[in-house]
């Protein structure tokens, strides 16, 4: 017999209708603050690609997308601190007002990696947007200018997070049972 793709999740964290509502919000939070300019968003693959998607339709200024791709888990759930580039940016970002858009910053070690490596390229402005802030395992202090949610330190896979490159596709953010990922 075939497991149901929510037979994993232990309960919703955040429903679909509050992450639509909060992604508006941010949207119209960042269309305000970078009106008049050209605003890069660089995407953090793969989790914040659904984060990024409904964000962009809810920004009402011109924008432009690119993609880089890290690694700091490997087949872990926890994060392994040694930091893998995988996909670098197509375009440079040299004078341009960059926004980082991160589905969930936990540690901090991998965006602060991040964060440096496209500070040397000399953007005009650089900032964060994270649908998702584990503060609470943070080890590196790193500033979010647009934040989604505060999640507790628990597994969340859903709306594009993933375990295991499972559950992506799941409409909601739930928790996902121990006996999972545990198992």
């Amino acid at each position: 017999m075939k497991s149901g793709l929510h037979d994993g999740v232990e309960r919703v964290l955040f429903s679909k209708e509050e992450i639509e509502d909060r992604v508006r919000f941010l949207g119209k939070e960042i269309s305000r603050d970078y009106e008049g300019k050209d605003l890069l968003l660089i995407n953090i693959l793969k989790g914040g690609v659904v984060f990024l998607a409904n964000l962009m339709v809810s920004i009402d200024i011109h924008t432009s997308i690119d993609f880089m791709a890290i690694s700091s888990y490997g087949p872990s759930t926890e994060t392994t601190g040694a930091v893998k580039l995988i996909k670098d940016l197509e375009e440079s970002i040299e004078g341009k007002d960059v926004l980082v858009v991160e589905d969930i910053i936990d540690t901090g070690l991998t965006l602060n990696y991040l964060m440096k490596n496209l500070k040397a390229r000399q953007p005009a402005s650089l900032k964060v947007c994270t649908l998702l802030d584990k503060a609470v395992r943070r080890l590196i202090d790193i500033p979010i200018s647009y934040k989604g949610f505060d999640v507790p330190d628990v597994f969340v896979v859903g709306y594009g997070l993933d375990y295991d490159q499972k559950y992506r596709n799941l409409p909601y953010i739930g928790v996902l049972k121990q006996e999972v990922y545990l198992g």
